[in-house]
C-alpha cells in the first residue's frame, strides 16, 4: 500500500467481504491480510513483560513486571521501558503488544497480580499510559487490558463481576479511562469474565456507550486471547475484532497438521463402544463417581464447514 494513499479512499475501493476480513484474524497472532490491496497481516504478540518472535520463542529481555515498576512511582522509568519493549519488538516483527495490564489488585490472591501495577487507581493509570506512551513512540502498538473488572483468577471464564456503577467509575475504570484519554492505545482489549452477568466483549454499555462513546475512544476492542464465549447469538455488540475467522486460511508453518472434529475442539474423532466401522462419536466418560454420563456437547465451532461437518457425522452414526 502506497504510503501517501489516502486510507478513506482505500476503504472505499474495498468490497464487504475485504472489509470484514479487516476485522478477523487468520491465525491466533495475525489478522487476516487483504493482499489485492496490499495490505499486510499485523502480528501481535503477548506481553507486556517481554516478546515473542513471528517463529515461536526467540531470545527476549524480560523486563520489570508491573508491580515492581509500580512500586517505583516513576512515569519518566515506564516510558522508557515501554520504549524500549517497542523497540525489541520492532525487531521481531511485532505491531502490537499485548499490554499493559490495568487491573485493579483487589485481592492479593489473584494469580496474575504480577501483571497489574497496583491497588491504586490514579498510580495505575499515570504508570499505563506512560509504558503505552513509550511502546507507540517505537510504531508499536499498545493494548491496554483487560477491559473491565478482571480481578481474579479463579474461574474467569464464567465468573461475573456484580459491581454498581459506583464502585465500577471510583475503582475499576478510572486507570482505563485515563490510559485512553492520555495515551490514545491502538486496542482496547476486553476480559474473560461477565460484568453484571453479560460477558464483557458482549456488553454494549461498556464497548458502546462508555469506550466509544463516553471517552471517545477509537481504539479497536478485541476479545481476550482472540476467544469469544461460544454459543454467542449475534455479533458481540461494539467489538471491532471478530473472535474466530470465518474466512481465509492459516499460513502453512501455522497448521498442526491434524485432524479435526468440531464436537471435541481438536482432537481425533473417535468410534463409538460397539459402533460399526466408520461411526463416528464420542465415548461416554465415567463423571467423578464412576458412573457414565451423557456425552457432552463440544463447544460450538464458527465457519462454512461446521454445518457439513455436523451433517457428515450425523450420517455417519445413523
Amino acid at each position: 500500500m502506497a504510503d501517501d494513499e489516502p486510507l478513506a479512499d482505500l476503504v472505499a475501493r474495498l468490497s464487504v467481504p475485504q472489509k470484514a476480513a479487516l476485522c478477523l484474524g487468520s491465525d491466533f497472532w495475525h489478522t487476516a491480510p487483504v493482499s489485492e490491496f496490499g495490505i499486510e497481516a499485523v502480528m501481535l504478540s503477548d506481553g507486556p513483560g517481554e516478546t515473542a518472535g513471528e517463529h515461536g520463542s526467540v531470545p527476549a529481555t524480560c523486563f520489570l513486571t508491573a508491580s515492581a515498576l509500580g512500586s517505583s512511582w516513576d512515569p519518566d522509568l515506564a516510558r522508557e521501558v515501554g520504549a524500549a519493549l517497542g523497540a525489541e519488538a520492532r525487531t521481531q516483527g511485532v505491531a502490537v503488544v499485548l499490554g499493559p495490564g490495568v487491573n485493579i489488585k483487589r485481592s492479593p490472591l489473584c494469580g496474575r497480580n504480577f501483571e497489574y501495577f497496583s491497588e491504586d487507581p490514579h498510580l495505575v493509570g499515570r504508570m499505563a499510559a506512560a509504558v503505552v506512551d513509550g511502546l507507540q513512540s517505537q510504531q508499536v502498538g499498545g493494548c491496554v487490558k483487560h477491559f473491565a473488572a478482571n480481578n481474579q483468577e479463579t474461574d474467569r471464564m464464567r465468573v461475573s463481576a456484580d459491581t454498581d456503577e459506583r464502585t465500577l467509575r471510583e475503582i475499576y475504570l478510572p486507570a482505563f479511562e485515563h490510559v485512553v484519554a492520555a495515551a490514545r492505545p491502538w486496542l482496547v482489549m476486553c476480559a474473560y469474565n461477565k460484568l453484571n452477568g453479560t460477558y464483557t466483549s458482549q456488553h454494549r454499555w461498556l464497548l458502546t456507550e462508555l469506550l466509544r462513546g463516553e471517552w471517545a475512544s477509537t481504539a479497536w476492542s478485541s476479545p481476550t486471547g482472540a476467544r469469544c464465549p461460544t454459543g454467542s447469538p449475534r455479533w458481540p455488540r461494539g467489538l471491532t475484532w471478530r473472535c474466530r475467522p470465518t474466512t481465509g486460511q492459516r499460513p502453512r508453518e501455522h497448521r498442526r497438521g491434524r485432524r479435526r472434529n468440531p464436537g471435541r475442539g481438536g482432537a481425533r474423532p473417535r468410534r463409538r463402544p460397539g459402533a460399526a466401522a466408520g461411526a463416528v462419536g464420542t465415548a461416554p466418560r465415567a463423571s467423578h463417581a464412576g458412573r457414565d454420563r451423557a456425552p457432552r456437547a463440544g463447544p460450538a465451532r464458527c465457519g462454512a464447514d461446521h454445518d457439513a461437518a455436523q451433517e457428515r457425522r450425523r450420517a455417519a452414526a445413523h
